[in-house]
């Protein structure tokens, strides 16, 4: 299963900045039709409207707001790419006194808003084929990192839902892929404190559009994610691409 983004339309939350916004702009590059731009504030992405009035569409969207997520299949019908980008991160330790509302919060966007948008356009990608969904994960998906522990937790299970959702919906002729950027240079990676070792969210953009056009699961963009790939791959080949069925 493969897809290319010349030609098709796509909507991408989370694109007023960072991983978001150098999406938008790779894709644009690369040929799309139309791309909705799903945002809290619309007024953030208005240059881009400005520059390219005819193929850039403003959507209003917050993803801790299940009714806004409902809501954007009728002014989007005619997608044939999703790309959830949008997150939210809070710096937390898992014994600081605010883990559990620093959790609840995470993931309210992080992992019900993938499920949340996902249900809400699977009738969509479905009709509209050839179609893919693709969910911006982490490497703290895979491994939880101190300082961003309830951060890690929200995406650990925002990458099992991606799994399920890779399961029933190639089912059905759409593609999935999931992405594990490490540190990169956004606003998160600052939160974080790891923006000295931070790559450009171009090269999250640029192999995204690669990794759809070879019909991969998983995307390991940068160098810290690619050293998580190498230690993964077996296991990632083995138990996640593997056929369990428990029916």
């Amino acid at each position: 299963m493969s897809f290319k983004v010349e030609g098709k339309v796509a909507l991408v939350t989370g694109a007023n900045r960072g991983i978001g916004r150098s999406i938008a702009e790779t894709l644009l590059a690369q040929g799309v039709k139309k791309v909705y731009l799903a945002v809290r504030k619309p007024a953030a992405i208005q240059d881009l409207v400005n520059d390219f009035p005819d193929r850039v569409i403003p959507l209003t969207v917050d993803l801790s707001e299940v009714d806004t997520i409902r809501a954007l299949p009728a002014q989007a019908p005619d997608i044939n790419l999703l790309i959830n980008n949008a997150g939210v991160l809070i710096p937390t330790h898992i014994l600081d006194a605010n883990a559990a509302t620093a959790i609840a919060q995470e993931f309210q966007v992080n992992t019900l808003g993938l499920l949340h948008i996902s249900q809400a356009f699977a009738t969509t990608l479905i009709k509209n084929q050839p179609s893919a969904l693709v969910q911006i994960n982490s490497v703290a998906s895979l491994r939880a990192f101190s300082p961003v522990a309830t951060y890690s937790a929200s995406k650990a299970a925002a990458y099992s839902v991606t799994q399920a959702l890779r399961d029933e919906l190639n089912a059905q002729g759409v593609q999935v892929l999931s992405v594990h950027p490490g540190p990169i240079a956004t606003d998160m990676a600052a939160q974080g404190g790891v923006e000295e070792m931070a790559e450009p969210a171009s090269v999250v953009a640029h192999g995204i559009i690669n990794a759809l056009a070879t019909g991969e699961f998983h995307l390991f963009p940068d160098t810290m994610a690619q050293q998580f790939e190498t230690a993964y791959q077996g296991f990632a080949s083995n138990i996640i691409a593997a056929d369990f069925s428990i029916e």
